[in-house]
């Protein structure tokens, strides 16, 4: 499971996003974040982590250093 969302993401970043102005306000990127969350935390878990942080990243959010970070307790759904 965790392989075949990481590689829609890789997909993303290599061939649709090329056609689409970059425009994330964030370090690293929303593609980048999602993928680091996923392979940090799991596929639920930084699935969910990364659907709340395209949701943060709209024009009138300032952006700017969003690391991931996996706070312990939860279970790792792969």
């Amino acid at each position: 499971m965790r392989y075949l969302v990481l590689s829609l993401i890789k997909f993303y970043q290599v061939v649709i996003s090329r056609y689409t102005p970059r425009v994330c306000r964030f370090h690293p990127t929303c593609s980048q974040y999602a993928m680091e969350s996923i392979r940090s935390c799991g596929v639920i878990r930084g699935g969910w982590m990364a659907l709340k942080r395209i949701a943060r990243c709209h024009p009138f959010s300032e952006g700017g250093y969003d690391p991931v970070i996996c706070r312990p307790g939860g279970k790792r759904f792969d």
